[in-house]
């Protein structure tokens, strides 16, 4: 399954936010053994929404939108989403129920609070107001991290991939130094290679197969200066 995240805002492209969204989601979605293949930032902007949902949808097999839900002036994802389907936004009952079950009286809420997408299916935010929703290929979610992470858990069994397996080695040596080695790494074993430099050289090795994985850090392990009690 292949997967493109998409976050909204401009707090985000300024560095005012630091965006966890993307990670936590890239974590949640490799544990699953989905290929996250795009990450986009864009601005609170709905044309700059529309081209990027209407480009992804049709690429990849599932987009994960987050931010820029409810009824503030830049909240625009759920005005860009509906405009990439070529469909209007209209209040939905079901969000409209949630609300009141959690106390949110309908006539005490802000217009456009429970508008979504027409034809999508509504997701409940546990953790706040603002509905999410999902049409088509195209999962739309808050902005506000726990709220987030609350509407992805219900529908995270929708992500599914290959199973992978996973080992890290980390090096006691310079990134430059260990290229041939990886090399050979791939040549002998079917793994992807990946490293992460920094006061040590962490080398990630992810394949189908446990075995090959665990084969394949063996046979790195002896070749290269390994960190003492490094961490799994």
């Amino acid at each position: 399954m292949r997967v493109a995240i998409v976050t909204v805002g401009d707090e985000l492209l300024a560095g005012d936010t630091v965006n966890t969204n993307a990670a936590w989601l890239g974590r949640q979605l490799a544990e699953r053994g989905v290929d996250v293949e795009r990450v986009t930032t864009v601005p609170d902007r709905e044309a700059e929404i529309v081209d990027v949902v209407e480009s992804y949808r049709e690429r990849y097999d599932a987009v994960l939108v987050t931010g820029g839900l409810g009824p503030t002036h830049d909240d625009l994802t759920m005005d860009a989403v509906a405009a990439a389907f070529d469909v209007p936004v209209e209040e939905n009952e079901a969000a409209l129920e949630w609300l009141a079950e959690d106390g949110y009286a309908r006539a005490d809420l802000a217009e456009g609070t429970a508008d979504i997408p027409a034809g999508a299916e509504p997701l409940h935010n546990e953790e706040g107001v603002a509905p999410g929703c999902v049409i088509e290929n195209v999962y739309v979610l808050p902005g506000v991290p726990a709220e987030m992470e609350a509407m992805f858990e219900p529908i995270a069994d929708r992500f599914v991939g290959s199973e992978t397996h996973v080992a890290f080695v980390t090096a006691d040596e310079p990134e430059s130094a260990l290229v041939d080695r990886f090399a050979s790494l791939r040549e002998q074993f079917d793994v992807q290679v990946g490293s992460y430099p920094g006061e040590y050289v962490r080398v990630k090795l992810q394949a189908d197969e446990e075995r090959v994985v665990q084969a394949a850090a063996a046979w790195f392990r002896e070749r290269v200066d390994v960190v003492e009690n490094e961490a799994e």
